[in-house]
């Protein structure tokens, strides 16, 4: 049953109208007076046409509103607008159902901003029609992980879902999991519908996809390799994709290169899935066992780490994975530098003009893996840092090199940016990027990786140790920059106990930091030691408060230049692009 209809002044008329405005618009021009609103419920939406977030989520909020109408609630939505021009926001309101805000009363839409402090869109509040009590400004949330099962959008009605959904995990079944009222049912990528009950009594790999999105493209091949493995020798295993694409054109160009099954594409039980397992990261694999109980809430860490070697740990019990943990134990005791960067027949790095440089030229020195790409500002940024670096160490050590690996996407950037490098290169094309990215967890760039001249790994975040040292970290092992770290300490001891320097109101204070930290003056990182104020949390090279350089202390890094937009999959933060 409809509410009472409020009026200008108390509820809805207090929080939505503004001026000599008591009416609200349809997308058809028609004005719609605030008093005569009905519905128990009332939704006010701050989005935009500009905002791809807004764009994904306002399919699911026409659909759960036309829904809602269809079976008679008590419901209406309100669209504030945030778009810079008329034409964009009447384009945009088209597609809209529902009533809005006229554009045209900016004052009335920043007012609505302030009033429910709007930080970020799609942002949707829930307001009881009567009272203008907020119910939830947590709207989005609510209606992309329960849809309409949310109405009326009251704290009640969410922890009553939750209680639920509980319940629901503490009796999970395969089908309870994978099924709905309405589709007892998964399908295959030549469309056949497999029944669930086909999959009760397997292991069954929850799988997470998303078209074209890197970590996700990469992993999906290593996945397809290890599944043939398993079937092959019998095991009883499955795998089933839960697409996150919004079309479907996105879900079958993904789908059509995986050998398993999938819950079709734009089922509701997709998005409940992403919250039923907490999703956080893709790829995410998760195990259910024989009994439709949850064995493991990402097994794809594992797969990553290991590979396809990944296939001998099924199905990933505790005595599986200390097998597996002693096998790569023992493959990383037995690391040349042969077995990292050559691969059949290409036993070969390039020099400048495509050059072939024989892998066994490099064996005997210390080399860096450095992991970098031209789009990446922190990249670019690096680069004359180490190039200075790589000459001074050069000119004292014969047994050394640089290998750089691209994380380019067109021959022309590498080219560019190789031309810039005075060391080697594994070529732009080539596998064997892909692997030592795995083998060495590379999630950011720029990022150093040391291999000795045993063909071992003494560091893994080399970068940090040159940053710091510079050309004195050579060879990069722990013993050296152990030893670095002493003779700093020993200078530290004549260094004043605190300072006043002009970049902070506070007294900073001489501490010993162990682990590395960010410097609020030249923005480089830094270890060892820092002039702190913990009341602000803000930090300063010892040269930076000093203003002098100290010998062993951090070198000074370079401004990070105007950054390239990174490429899809990528976000560049402070020093450092990371996989999204």
């Amino acid at each position: 049953m409809a509410a009472s209809s409020p009026t200008p002044g108390s509820g809805l008329g207090t929080i939505l109208a503004a001026g000599d405005r008591d009416y609200l618009v349809r997308n058809s021009g028609e004005q719609v007076k605030i008093s005569s609103i009905e519905g128990d419920t009332v939704a006010v939406y701050f989005s935009a046409s500009w905002c791809p977030p807004c764009q994904r989520f306002t399919p699911k909020l026409i659909e759960a509103y036309k829904e809602l109408t269809s079976h008679g609630k008590s419901f209406e939505v309100i669209f504030v607008s945030g778009d810079q021009d008329e034409e964009a926001f009447n384009a945009y309101f088209a597609k809209m159902p529902w009533l809005a805000v006229p554009f045209s009363d900016s004052e009335g839409r920043k007012s609505l901003d302030e009033r429910f402090e709007v930080n970020g869109i799609p942002h949707l509040v829930f307001l009881d029609a009567k009272t203008g009590e907020v119910l939830t400004d947590e709207g989005v949330e609510f209606v992309s992980e329960y849809g309409i099962e949310a109405y009326p959008f009251t704290a009640e009605r969410i922890d009553e879902l939750k209680e639920q959904e509980k319940a629901a995990k503490d009796n999970q079944t395969i089908h309870s999991v994978l099924g709905t009222p309405n589709r007892n049912y998964v399908i295959s990528n030549t469309g056949e519908k497999v029944p669930i009950v086909d999959l009760e009594g397997k292991y069954v790999g929850i799988c997470f996809v998303v078209n074209g999105y890197p970590p996700v493209v990469e992993f999906t091949p290593v996945l397809a390799k290890i599944y043939a493995k398993l079937k092959e020798v019998g095991e009883k295993f499955e795998v089933v994709a839960v697409s996150l694409d919004s079309d479907e054109e996105s879900f079958n160009n993904s789908f059509s290169s995986m050998p398993w099954l999938a819950i079709p594409q734009g089922d509701k039980m997709c998005q409940k899935l992403v919250s039923y397992f907490e999703l956080s990261d893709l790829p995410t694999l998760v195990l259910i066992g024989p009994d439709g109980k949850t064995l493991s809430s990402n097994i794809a860490d594992i797969i990553n780490e290991h590979g396809l070697d990944a296939w001998e740990g099924f199905p990933f019990n505790a005595e599986k994975l200390e097998i597996l943990a002693e096998k790569a134990k023992a493959k990383a005791a037995a690391q040349t530098l042969e077995s990292l960067l050559v691969t059949g027949d290409i036993d070969f790095v390039i020099g400048k003009d495509g050059a072939k440089v024989p892998v066994a030229e490099l064996v005997g020195k210390t080399v860096l893996l450095y992991f970098s790409a031209k789009w990446c500002g922190p990249c670019r940024a690096f680069l004359p840092t180490l190039v200075d670096v790589y000459n001074k160490v050069k000119e004292k050590n014969s047994d050394f090199e640089i290998v750089f690996i691209s994380s380019d996407r067109d021959q022309s950037s590498f080219d560019d940016f190789f031309s810039g490098m005075p060391w080697l290169a594994v070529p732009l094309e080539d596998d064997r990027k892909a692997y030592l990215k795995k083998k060495f967890k590379i999630r950011g760039i720029p990022s150093l990786v040391a291999i000795g001249p045993d063909g071992k790994t003494v560091n893994t975040d080399a970068k940090t140790s040159l940053a710091v040292h510079g050309a004195d970290a050579f060879p990069f092992t722990s013993e050296r920059i152990q030893e670095l770290e002493k003779k700093i300490d020993e200078m530290a001891k004549g260094w004043p106990e605190k300072v006043k320097h002009e970049l902070h109101e506070h007294e900073l204070v001489l501490i010993r930091r162990p682990r590395p930290y960010g410097c609020d003056g030249c923005e480089e990182m830094g270890t060892s030691w820092s002039y702190n104020c913990a009341e602000c949390d803000f930090d300063l090279h010892t040269k930076c408060a000093l203003g002098e350089e100290k010998k062993g202390d951090e070198v000074n890094g370079q401004d990070a230049a105007a950054e390239a937009a990174a490429p899809a999959g990528y976000v560049c933060e402070g020093d450092v692009c990371r996989k999204a």
